[in-house]
């Protein structure tokens, strides 16, 4: 099933890019059918393995995603070619728990100023991935709690939505 392969394509995503620690860039990668990526370059098999469940996802990083545009700006720019099944996004966010929301100003830059300063912001790696299919499933990751991890296909339905649109023929 392909929503179970995502979900494992995801925390994959997840896992790699945690163990790199924090405080980085948003990282963005596709998601090919592995034994398509296989069949393509049969010199990967080595380092990929053959023994994947039907369906499996491997994941390819693009290096040079972002090049500097603002993050919404980048994903408007971004099409996938078709041997591309979906794609996976890694980013983190600091963010004020509901009871200091109030505190917040209206304009958003003054706004980004007031969470990246407060004592009581949290920080969040969340990893989101979609398929063309329109599957969708995403994690989540407190710097405070970095145990837990929280998943789910509505975890993230905004960035979803936004990633969804870069597979759109």
């Amino acid at each position: 099933m392909l929503s179970d392969a995502l979900a494992a394509a995801v925390l994959e995503v997840e896992r790699h890019v945690g163990a790199a620690g924090w405080d980085q860039p948003a990282r963005l990668f596709a998601l090919v059918p592995t034994h398509e990526l296989i069949a393509a370059a049969p010199e990967l098999a080595a380092q990929l393995g053959t023994d994947h469940p039907e369906g499996h996802l491997s994941s390819i990083e693009q290096e040079d995603f972002h090049g500097g545009m603002d993050l919404t700006e980048a994903l408007a720019h971004l099409a996938w070619p078709a041997t591309v099944a979906g794609c996976v996004l890694s980013l983190e966010r600091a963010f004020l728990p509901a009871q200091y929301e109030s505190e917040l100003p209206d304009d958003p830059a003054s706004a980004s100023d007031v969470v990246a300063n407060h004592p009581h912001r949290q920080e969040l790696r969340l990893v989101t991935g979609v398929l063309r299919d329109g599957a969708r499933h995403a994690v989540g990751r407190l710097r405070t709690n970095p145990t837990e991890l929280l998943g789910g296909a509505d975890l993230a339905p905004g960035l979803s939505a936004a990633l969804l649109a870069t597979l759109e023929d």
